[in-house]
């Protein structure tokens, strides 16, 4: 109730004040005139308190309540007082003002005529003293009155509604565009260095292999000249790109969210608290980005849709998670249904291995947990890399290019698979870049040699054949992930950061090509699965292994991938098919045709 007052206009406190004059005035007339009472003094008084409180009280908890109880109540006192004193008719007008004014929608169809029309009735009949036409006018009168302040209350509430909606939407236009900048100049620094920095360096290291093959001195002078200017204009293209990074991605992962927090709160006039546990970890730009846009979206939901007055924010640094909880509130839904702005959020989670629930109920607010694996980026926790290429120049180059990562070290190179080989087992690299066409041992003869000896080192074969056949094969080797040699530089250094975690990629385009190769009868099933339910290859198989009666452990050795982004694939599954655990799971699969008994 005390939350309710608190929320009050200048109109609510001038319909008490006029409710708190009235009856204050009644009881000390009452006082005064009390020898020509027909009932006990204390007991007309507590009528006129409780005529007084209740209605109050009603109107607070729904105005059908009081609209009820004050013409009972307060028309039954004046109806009373008027039989005993003609004069008294007129105390009722004030809660003939107030019923108008806190009427709605089909209540005025009864509340007009039970206040101008029967009321005054019903005083004519019991004190004639007065026309009931005269009556009729003044109570008339009244009503229109407190109709005209219901239409002036009416617009002021749907004015103020408009300016905290304007006010949202502008914190979120704001949002959006110093974010959308952020996110376009990351973009933007991101292709520059990836094509412009890596032409550079290309042509750095193709004029250094070149330098072999020059005879006069003469070529060599120019040739370093060439160099020299290649290294500065690398390094200024450096500078510009350091210059273009913002204020905003200077700040850390809780310095962004509080600051998203305390300007949603000084614009949308909602009480935003925000609260951080753990010790702050590293994290990429895309997981920054992702946790700032689902923030932001949660606190536009939480007052445009559940008009919450109350947000508590939480960021918690796990060991293996980092994890946002929004908490509201509000009114909460009955039924979630996601628009744009939750499916974006979903999709950006997904893309980083991550999860977005949102739990809500009628009367509980929302809370909307966004959780992302934590990426294995730190300075102390080095992926130490072998690069496996007959060609020095690209081996060269891939060591100029990864060398700029922090968290990757590139140990040691090979030229061909039998010094691959020989390198694994002095180097012990936790990740292997092999190409395939090398001579006296290729790629695919040593990806097999290595797993053997060494399950546990990981292997990206980075070439540029597109052999779905041969794919398959090196996967039933152990091949943890295919790229081909297109790819940008940043998408090969996240790659190997997955491969590393213990995840599988597979090149987008000869992944297709994979599928096609697979037996056309599981295909087809497996094909309207999808398109029935929108579940991916990887759930599906994930679907299969769970219900061969593998755990989670069991399942990410067989896929390399690591346990929780299995559970992840598992989760995603189970919410597409509408199941809540695994034997659930498992009988929808037999039923659509996933998995055969």
């Amino acid at each position: 109730m005390l939350e309710m007052i608190k929320k009050w206009f200048w109109y609510d406190w001038i319909m008490l004040g006029l409710r708190l004059i009235t009856s204050v005035s009644l009881i000390l007339t009452t006082i005064r005139f009390q020898e020509g009472l027909a009932l006990p003094l204390w007991t007309v008084i507590f009528w006129e308190i409780a005529a007084f409180s209740i209605p109050w009280v009603c109107l607070l908890l729904n105005y059908k309540y009081y609209l009820f109880t004050e013409i009972l109540l307060f028309g039954g006192l004046c109806v009373h007082l008027t039989s005993l004193f003609p004069e008294a008719f007129p105390s009722f007008l004030v809660s003939v003002f107030l019923i108008a004014a806190n009427s709605a929608r089909l209540s005025y169809h009864w509340t007009a005529p039970a206040t101008v029309l029967v009321i005054p009735g019903i005083f004519y009949v019991v004190s004639p003293n007065y026309s009931y036409w005269l009556m009729v006018i003044y109570y008339g009168l009244a009503y229109v009155m407190g109709f005209a302040f219901h239409l002036l209350t009416v617009n002021h509430r749907q004015n103020e509604t408009i300016r905290k909606q304007n006010a949202v939407l502008e914190q979120y236009m704001s949002q959006i565009e110093r974010i959308t900048l952020a996110e376009e100049r990351n973009r933007l620094s991101k292709e520059l260095h990836d094509t412009v920095g890596h032409a550079y360096t290309s042509i750095i290291m193709g004029m250094e292999a070149f330098r072999s093959e020059l005879t006069t001195e003469k070529g060599r002078q120019r040739l370093d000249s060439l160099l020299e200017l290649g290294r500065k204009s690398i390094e200024e293209v450096r500078g510009y790109l350091h210059q273009m990074e913002s204020s905003e991605q200077s700040l850390s992962l809780v310095q962004a969210l509080q600051k998203l927090g305390d300007e949603f709160q000084e614009h949308a006039r909602v009480e935003v608290s925000f609260r951080a546990f753990g010790e702050e970890s590293r994290l990429s730009q895309q997981a920054k980005m992702a946790f700032i846009r689902c923030l932001q979206e949660s606190l536009t939901n939480a007052v445009r849709h559940g008009q919450a007055t109350d947000i508590t924010v939480s960021l918690q640094f796990g060991h293996q998670d980092t994890r946002l909880e929004v908490h509201d509130n509000g009114r909460g839904m009955e039924e979630w249904q996601e628009g744009f702005g939750m499916n974006a959020m979903k999709e950006r989670a997904m893309n980083l291995q991550g999860q977005v629930f949102v739990y809500t109920k009628p009367g509980e607010g929302t809370l909307v947990t966004c959780t992302l694996p934590r990426q294995a980026e730190m300075e102390n926790d080095l992926i130490q890399l072998l690069i496996v290429d007959d060609q020095p120049f690209i081996r060269e180059s891939l060591q100029m290019l990864l060398g700029k990562y922090q968290d990757l070290n590139v140990v040691g190179s090979a030229e061909d698979g039998k010094q691959a080989v020989d390198l694994c087992g002095r180097l012990q690299p936790h990740v292997v870049l092999m190409d395939l066409d090398m001579p006296r041992m290729n790629g695919a003869e040593t990806t097999k040699m290595i797993k053997q000896q060494w399950p546990h080192i990981r292997i990206l074969i980075f070439t540029t054949f597109q052999d779905a056949e041969q794919a398959l094969d090196l996967l039933r080797s152990g091949a943890d992930g295919f790229l081909l040699k297109s790819a940008e530089p940043l998408e090969l250094a996240d790659t190997i950061r997955l491969i590393h975690r213990g995840g599988t990629l597979i090149d987008q385009g000869m992944s297709q090509k994979i599928f096609e190769k697979l037996d056309k009868s599981v295909e087809s099933t497996q094909l309207k699965a999808v398109n029935d339910y929108d579940l991916t290859y990887r759930e599906i198989e994930i679907l299969q292994l769970v219900a061969k009666g593998l755990g989670y452990k069991t399942i990410a050795s067989k896929v390399y991938l690591s346990v929780g982004t299995v559970r992840n694939y598992a989760s995603s599954a189970y919410i597409k098919l509408g199941v809540r655990n695994k034997e659930e799971a498992v009988q929808k699969a037999l039923e659509i045709g996933i998995i055969v008994s």
